[in-house]
C-alpha cells in the first residue's frame, strides 16, 4: 500500500502512515470472523457449499467461453469440467 502512494509523490511518513492504517482492519476482522465461525458452526457447510459453487461458476464461466475464442472444442471443455468434477466428488466421498 505505501508504495504505490510514493510513486504518487505522498511524503514517506504519510505514506508508511496510511499502509499502516489499512493494515489496522485485519486483526479487527479476524476477529469477527473467528466469532461469526463459533457462533454459526451449523450453517459453516452450507457457505462452503455456497463459496465452492461460486468458485466453480466462475471457472466455468471464464473458462469455457475462452476455449470457443481460442478455436478449441467448448464441447470438449465441458466433458473435461463434468469429468474433473466427477473425480473430485468420488475422491470426496470415498476419502
Amino acid at each position: 500500500m505505501s508504495l504505490p502512494l510514493l510513486r504518487l509523490g505522498m511524503s514517506r511518513r504519510r505514506a508508511f502512515f496510511y499502509g499502516q492504517l489499512s493494515g489496522a482492519a485485519e486483526p479487527l476482522g479476524g476477529v469477527l470472523g473467528a466469532l461469526a465461525v463459533a457462533h454459526l458452526q451449523p450453517l459453516l457447510p452450507f457457505a462452503l457449499a455456497v463459496a465452492g459453487g461460486a468458485m466453480l461458476f466462475v471457472v466455468m464461466h471464464d473458462l469455457i467461453p475462452e476455449t470457443r475464442q481460442r478455436g478449441g472444442s467448448p464441447d470438449l471443455a465441458c466433458w473435461a469440467l463434468i469429468f474433473g468434477f466427477a473425480i473430485m466428488m468420488s475422491l470426496d466421498a470415498g476419502l
